[in-house]
């Protein structure tokens, strides 16, 4: 080993000591009257200054304060009860003191105002080194007590806390010996640790608690309890999820400082510093379910004001949380696969092309730029919000889709002019025609020649079929033959609120409806007749339990059972063999029916399907009007979205029953090219059994199948019930005769070219 050189300076000469003056004794006199004096003007400035210091109302009362009850964010709930987010401006919720884990309460009187209980609210060992400090140059700092730190969190407004002065600590000590001359310690310690600002929204600990580690504070042990205790100090700083390393340092502190206060043992010291920082992966759904958040805000705020905000209210919602996130990610997937092309070329910018442009901008607000969506899903029988999403990104744009715009239905309209035709006493096979025609939709108007979406006429068929096949000019001449006003007043008695007018082009869709309104008015077709009233609150409790208000479901009749039924059924063959038998028939194996839906010009994409115990509907579309992309139908876009959120919601649940058929009905087969009763010439593919009300059912058999050789049909047994006390209208037996070779083209059955969507659809 080489060894080291070591090197020391020269000594420096030894120089003589100067001698000091002598000071004569009448100086010390002096030097000492002048310090007694400097003293007694000290301590008369500090006298007076502590009796001005709550001059007029300059300190706050105390008053109340024994039964003070800080503000309290509100808390929201899930159905089954899973905390979704809070409601306030300060996240607190208050826990008695004797509940909080031992640790806790050691780590900040530790920490904070180790001799809480000895002193009377002011700590004058810290004040004579707070002092000290401002002679060596510091700044005023260090002395406060836990007493202190509560009065100015409690009296932000008369005690400001940012300012550093002499006064405002003046201020500060004696409202602190107020209180500590009123209430009893462990009060004044309670008030504290549930008042205390520790971060990210976090007021007191039980809330940070739950914030940081996903737990009461309850259940908080040493290392986690150190964490806590570290952070008011410098909140931002110290906050664990922000700057973990820090937080770290600053819990090593806090253990230190127990372990000085004979808390800990060395080793319990060593083996909580080697604790891992634990922090939960969530302490609740915030960043989910954020339109329906505010859509329920909106509602509470209304009834219960600025309280929503400091009362700890808690909001038990009809949210089920299962069913929001698998809504939230079946649309956004959807979105992105139109986006990405896999439905054709997609000329817009996508959105996240939109998103990596907005890097430095503040956004547009309401409207966004990108391909927008929508999906809700209501509980068919109590009208129960169970998900919301009203748009991609709450945090771009907090504009709701699902509650504030206005859209047009297109073809989900339809549903609305077939039931107003049923009460009207039209059966579902009466005939309507397709082919061209002009009218004057509007008075002084041009003339308007509507147009089926495949620019095709297909001529007479079944109301049925107009439906599930979604034919423009049918429905619209069905809707003149019933009434304008009469397809308005079931659009009314259905929840529609907007300004419809009773012109014929409202029949496919052209009127402006709010989509929550649109997809409420299919729970009537799912419901026998009944619609439900969207709801988004089961009860809301105050901090102590006691209901406050639980709004019932609320069900109005719009239909009777028996012609509801109907048109459900003509629904449910939208998805058995029309425009959504490829999107939804076949990739769904459940009962359910719905109705597709595009606006002129692939502006508005829609589905809203429907089974026995659920109610979702699917928008797409712009913020500012515009085409999609080429073929853009509710069937392709919107309608697969449904049906990979369906299955995956029916895969935690019982599948859903069947449709009930009421009593009352009586059956026939029909040929449902026609509308007649079928005759045994009819080709077998155009045979249909369908459903009457009693006397709507047909009285002449199939005039294109030898209807004139067949007499007045009698009572025979029905091929749905068994029973011949319904007048089935089966003809009587024929002689065979050859069937035609083919099925004319655009008849159903299988033989004709698959069906096509219209528009508006």
């Amino acid at each position: 080993m080489i060894p080291r050189m070591v090197f020391r300076p020269r000594r420096a000469p030894s120089l003589p000591r100067p001698k000091l003056p002598r000071i004569p004794a009448a100086a010390w006199r002096w030097l000492a009257l002048g310090l007694a004096g400097i003293v007694i003007f000290g301590a008369v400035t500090l006298a007076a200054a502590w009796g001005f210091a709550c001059a007029g109302d300059a300190c706050p009362s105390l008053d109340g304060l024994g039964e003070y009850d800080p503000e309290q964010a509100s808390k929201v709930y899930a159905a089954d009860g899973r905390l979704v987010t809070d409601l306030g401006l300060e996240r607190r919720t208050v826990v008695p003191l004797k509940e909080m884990s031992p640790a806790v309460v050691e780590a900040f009187l530790a920490t904070e105002d180790k001799r809480f209980y000895e002193h009377d609210g002011i700590d004058w060992v810290r004040v004579v080194g707070a002092a000290k400090g401002i002679a060596l140059g510091g700044r005023l700092a260090g002395a406060s007590t836990i007493t202190m730190q509560l009065a100015g969190n409690l009296f932000p407004e008369e005690i400001n806390r940012r300012e550093r002065s002499v006064r405002r600590k003046i201020r500060e000590a004696k409202v602190a010996t107020r209180i500590e001359a009123r209430y009893p310690k462990d009060k004044i310690l309670e008030l504290y640790l549930n008042q205390i600002d520790l971060g990210n929204r976090a007021f007191g600990v039980e809330a940070a608690a739950q914030r940081y580690f996903g737990k009461s504070v309850r259940e908080l042990n040493v290392a986690e309890a150190a964490t806590l205790a570290g952070m008011p100090q410098a909140p931002s700083r110290y906050n664990p999820r922000r700057n973990p390393n820090l937080a770290v340092q600053r819990r090593n502190v806090v253990l230190t400082l127990l372990r000085d206060n004979g808390l800990l043992t060395r080793d319990e010291l060593e083996r909580w510093k080697g604790y891992p920082l634990r922090l939960s992966s969530r302490s609740d759904y915030s960043g989910h379910a954020e339109y329906f958040v505010e859509y329920l805000r909106q509602q509470l705020e209304a009834r219960f004001g600025t309280g929503l905000y400091r009362r700890g209210l808690r909001i038990y919602t009809t949210l089920d949380l299962d069913m929001q996130l698998a809504a939230e990610r079946a649309l956004e997937t959807q979105l992105q696969a139109i986006e990405g092309g896999k439905y054709g070329k997609f000329p817009h910018r996508t959105y996240a092309e939109v998103q990596d442009r907005r890097a430095d901008d503040e956004g547009e607000g309401a409207r966004t730029p990108y391909l927008q969506g929508l999906l809700v899903t209501m509980d068919a029988r109590t009208g129960h919000v169970r998900a919301l999403v009203g748009g991609r990104d709450f945090t771009d744009s907090k504009f709701n889709r699902a509650t504030q715009a206005l859209r047009q239905p297109g073809s989900t309209f339809k549903p609305l002019v077939v039931a107003a035709a049923v009460e009207a006493g039209f059966p579902m096979s009466r005939i309507v025609v397709d082919d061209s025609f002009a009218f004057e939709a509007v008075p002084g108007e041009p003339l308007w020649e509507p147009k089926n979406y495949d620019l095709k006429y297909l001529g007479p068929m079944t109301m049925r079929r107009a439906l599930f096949e979604s034919r423009n000019i049918p429905l619209i001449r069905l809707g003149i033959e019933v009434g304008m006003d009469n397809v308005v007043a079931m659009a009314r008695r259905c929840g529609l609120s907007g300004d419809i007018k009773p012109f014929p082009s409202i029949a496919i869709g052209a009127a402006d409806v709010i989509p929550l309104e649109m997809i409420s008015c299919f729970t009537t077709f799912a419901s026998d007749g009944e619609r439900a009233l969207p709801q988004v609150v089961l009860r809301v409790e105050d901090a102590a339990g006691r209901i406050l208000w639980q709004p019932q479901p609320r069900r109005e009749r719009v239909m009777e059972p028996a012609p509801a039924w109907l048109v459900t059924d003509a629904l449910r063959d939208v998805v058995r063999r029309g425009t959504a038998a490829g999107a939804v028939g076949a990739q769904t194996g459940f009962p359910s029916g719905g109705k597709t839906g595009t606006t002129n010009d692939g502006f508005d994409v829609w589905y809203i399907g429907f089974t026995r115990d659920l109610v979702t509907g699917i928008w797409m579309g712009f913020d500012q009007p515009q085409k999609i992309m080429a073929n853009a139908q509710g069937g392709r876009l919107a309608a697969p979205a449904w049906a990979a959120y369906m299955r995956e919601v029916y895969e935690r649940r019982p599948p859903p029953g069947e449709f009930p058929r009421p009593e009352g009905l009586v059956a026939a087969e029909i040929d449902d090219r026609t509308g007649g009763l079928a005759t045994p010439l009819c080709p077998k593919e155009v045979r249909f059994i369908e459903s009457y009300l009693p006397g709507t059912e047909p009285t002449e058999y199939c005039p294109a199948h030898g209807g004139q050789m067949f007499g007045a049909p009698g009572p025979v047994q029905s091929p749905l019930t068994g029973s011949t006390e319904v007048p089935t209208l089966r003809p009587p037996t024929a002689p065979p005769v050859p069937a035609p070779d083919r099925t004319p083209a655009g008849v159903m059955g299988g033989v004709g070219p698959p069906p096509r969507s219209n528009r508006p659809r």
